[in-house]
């Protein structure tokens, strides 16, 4: 812990962030599951039931309770099943008809509701929000010029801050109408940069579209996508709020350890809230490897398909980038293979439904456990056997690397966060390197991380070494200026002077905290034996202790708010509370400590020992000023 190198800080940084960010990567509707790419001594399973026993193993692994699967294949259902226990407590078995929460897989058919009424004319993706539904509270300070439009809420690219706590936190079972859950806390929509220029994962940007789909059609949103799709799909037990298909057949959700989690009743539930079997899974997986239609009739065109698996709304779509996030349809890779996706998840719930269009295959995965590393292993498991046999797609376009090319090379920062809240160490632990090895780009996090290595289209565009598809491009972004997007990241360069600048302070006020915590013993025992003189002397070691108490606490309390977040952070509480005051206490005690600082910079004690709490002090009043900046020092989690 007192070795403060890059993995020691890397640590740190993450541990701070996970807790303090308010990401919430589980309990939000997890967008982007990620997907740990295949080594070569990674078990490929080769028959369909070395793959059902390594799935069980991993289940068995990770005590998830159960896993559903849906697994759908050129000719048609390949494994529809649930393995494991719906319920531990009642002992019921998982099967076909397990009802699994699914997510922000179900932002999906906020997409395809838009696409249907493009299609009947009734709606366009550039048709602008604040004509369609003026009711609805947000603000965009470019709106004479850059308007958010309906495009923009599916592509996650108006800019909006992604739900704030309370949103997550109201879980009210009457439950609340889709009007009513905008009009509870509006405060997230308001646009960070220009609309269009740069996205950035927003759960607040769907049920305004299905919002629109309600005004257009007059009926509640819910209706008119069991009217229209989940019907025709034959999806009969599909639902997004608790009914009695899921009190029958719905699986407990754990997290913390398998602790068993109350049903949750999404406020913004275009966003996260469907209920859905692994047989479901399997015709809604179906319906998008036959191109839209059901039934054999389609319910949209394959056109409108294509649309919805293209970003088209971003700085970097439009310099020519093929992957990201479309209209609620993102890509993502395994191995030289590019599928189409949506994950999600709640509190106890985990989710990954994808599917490749070229193998006519896909797949959906659901967890009743909060186990992340358990279904990423499962998904990975599950693509190397449906990618077994393909041919490796060829990389075209590479040419040599030119000097424009290579002044791409240095550090860059993230500059379209998800969270407000988050960017304060987002800024900082999200730097990445581009370098140039072998004649090619590499880009890769400075905090370690897996290198991505792309090979040169032309000056602007640079296409993934393993999938061939255009996935770094440079951009002018209206604000920024010249910028990279790699997938959904926006990069804007930065010295390497600063970055590790940041490093170091980091390292070396980490140092000072912990320092001033373990110095205590030596020279509180030196003062309760007179050896320290009253006064100065003894201030100036006292404030810096009682700062990096607080530090200390207010990660006590994160941690323990995160064991329940939404009862325990999304509305004033005792550890709410204590994380406004803890922060406050730290400004606080930083202030007190300059000027006990200056005030006994003349007077006799061990000079070793004054520096050390000055340089503390110095550094805390450095760090509670970034935070103070980022609207971290006073927060207040409820608001």
């Amino acid at each position: 812990m007192f070795n403060f190198d890059a993995h020691i800080v890397e640590r740190i940084v993450e541990a701070i962030m996970k807790k303090v960010c308010f990401v919430l990567a589980w309990l939000a509707f997890l967008p982007f599951v990620a997907m740990a790419a295949p080594q070569d001594d990674e078990f490929v399973p080769t028959t369909l039931e070395e793959l059902k026993t390594a799935v069980a193993e991993v289940r068995a692994e990770h005590d998830v309770p159960a896993v559903g699967i849906a697994l759908v294949g050129p000719d048609g259902p390949v494994w529809i099943d649930a393995i494991g226990k719906a319920d531990l407590e009642r002992d019921v078995d998982g099967d076909a008809d397990t009802m699994f929460r699914i997510g922000s897989t179900s932002k999906m058919f906020v997409a395809l509701a838009v696409l249907r009424l493009v299609e009947q004319g009734r709606l366009s993706l550039d048709d602008r929000v604040a004509e369609l539904a003026p009711e609805i509270a947000f603000r965009n300070r470019w709106a004479a010029t850059d308007p958010v439009r309906v495009v923009h809420l599916l592509e996650h690219t108006t800019g909006w801050d992604d739900l704030h706590l309370p949103e997550y936190a109201h879980s009210d079972p009457t439950p609340a109408t889709l009007r009513e859950g905008l009009d509870f806390h509006p405060h997230s929509r308001v646009s960070r940069w220009k609309p269009g220029s740069r996205m950035a994962y927003c759960n607040a940007g769907p049920p305004v579209a299905a919002y629109i789909v309600e005004k257009l059609t007059g009926q509640d949103f819910e209706d008119y996508v069991w009217e229209q799709f989940f019907e025709p799909l034959g999806m009969e037990t599909m639902t997004y709020r608790l009914s009695e298909a899921y009190t029958e057949h719905g699986a407990t959700l754990y997290a913390n350890g398998n602790q068993p989690q109350d049903y949750w009743h999404i406020i913004m539930r275009p966003s996260g809230s469907i209920n859905a079997s692994p047989r479901d899974m399997a015709r809604f997986l179906r319906f998008f490897l036959d191109r839209g239609r059901a039934g054999g009739r389609p319910l949209v065109s394959e056109t409108s398909l294509q649309r919805m698996e293209r970003a088209e709304s971003t700085a970097g779509a439009r310099a020519g980038l093929e992957t990201g996030y479309g209209l609620h349809n993102y890509s993502s890779r395994h191995e030289h293979w590019v599928y189409r996706e949506h994950g999600g998840g709640v509190n106890g719930g985990l989710t990954n439904f994808a599917y490749l269009p070229e193998a006519g295959a896909g797949h959906a995965i659901m967890i009743n456990s909060d186990n992340g590393a358990a279904l990423r292993e499962i998904t990975r498991l599950v693509r190397a056997w449906q990618t077994r046999e393909l041919t490796r797609p060829t990389v075209q376009g590479e040419r040599e690397l030119t000097a424009k090319d290579r002044e791409l090379a240095g550090y860059y920062q993230p500059i379209n966060p998800r969270q407000a809240m988050g960017y304060f160490i987002e800024r900082i632990a999200g730097v990445q390197k581009i370098g140039i090895e072998d004649g090619r780009l590499v880009r890769e996090p400075v905090l370690d991380g897996e290198p991505t290595v792309y090979v040169p289209v032309d000056e602007n565009r640079f296409r993934h070494m393993e999938t061939g598809r255009i996935a770094l491009v440079r951009a002018e972004d209206p604000l920024a200026g010249s910028v990279i997007h790699a997938g959904t990241v926006v990069l804007k360069p930065v010295s390497g002077l600063r970055v590790f600048t940041q490093f170091a302070v980091v390292a070396l006020w980490a140092a000072l905290l912990v320092s001033s915590i373990l110095f205590f013993p030596v020279w509180g025992v030196r003062r309760l034996r007179g050896r320290i003189a009253p006064g100065g002397a003894t201030r100036v070691r006292v404030w810096p202790l009682l700062a990096a108490v607080s530090v200390v606490a207010f990660v006590g309390l994160v941690r323990l708010g995160f064991e329940d977040p939404f009862a325990r952070l999304g509305a004033p509480t005792p550890v709410s509370v204590g994380i406004l005051l803890m922060t406050l206490a730290f400004a606080l005690f930083t202030l007190l400590g300059l000027h006990c600082a200056w005030n006994a910079r003349n007077v006799p004690m061990n000079r070793v020992a004054y520096w050390h709490s000055t340089v503390a002090t110095l550094l805390n009043f450095v760090v509670a000023s970034y935070l103070l900046l980022n609207g971290v020092i006073g927060l207040m989690t409820w608001a």
